[in-house]
């Protein structure tokens, strides 16, 4: 059963045992929808959850007060595979994309995928070429022409001299 990590706790809120949780989903859905998470490395059975402005208020069975929320500062939280939600066709998870082969349409090879940035208007796919230098290729259709998940293949049209940007 591998673990999938779905946020950090960043700090305790109030006197009862909350913890604030940055997030790494781009919803709070997880965290409502599962009622069991690892708190590092400990199942931990998920009483409340509220958002408190863009971070995760998470309430957990055993935290009862602050001293013991302040203890999970910095501690990792994860869910099981078996828990993530079904994507919509086209969604796909980060963790499901890095390491994919990135190939032109005729047939030439880009690299592999080693980061996918997502704090700008599209997904940008940070690809390692074989050389060692790192490419940046905007999620839009005019770049991204197929996602195969099967083969494990990024397949991207560039425009003349975008490969060749770091």
């Amino acid at each position: 059963m591998e673990k999938v990590l779905i946020g950090k706790v960043v700090n305790a809120v109030g006197i009862k045992g909350e913890l604030k949780v940055y997030n790494y989903s781009d919803s709070d859905e997880i965290y409502r929808n599962t009622p069991l998470i690892y708190l590092g490395e400990k199942l931990c059975k998920v009483e409340n959850v509220r958002m408190q402005k863009n971070m995760i208020v998470l309430k957990l069975k055993g935290i009862d007060d602050r001293n013991a929320a302040e203890l999970s500062k910095g501690l990792e939280v994860f869910v099981t595979e078996a828990d993530l939600p079904q994507l919509e066709e086209g969604v796909y998870y980060v963790r499901d994309l890095i390491g994919m082969d990135v190939v032109c349409e005729d047939g030439s090879t880009v690299g592999k995928v080693s980061d996918v940035i997502q704090n700008t208007a599209q997904d940008i796919f940070e690809v390692e070429t074989e050389e060692g230098r790192k490419v940046l290729i905007p999620r839009v259709d005019q770049f991204i022409k197929d996602i195969d998940l099967e083969e494990r293949k990024v397949t991207v049209t560039p425009i003349e001299g975008l490969l060749d940007l770091n």
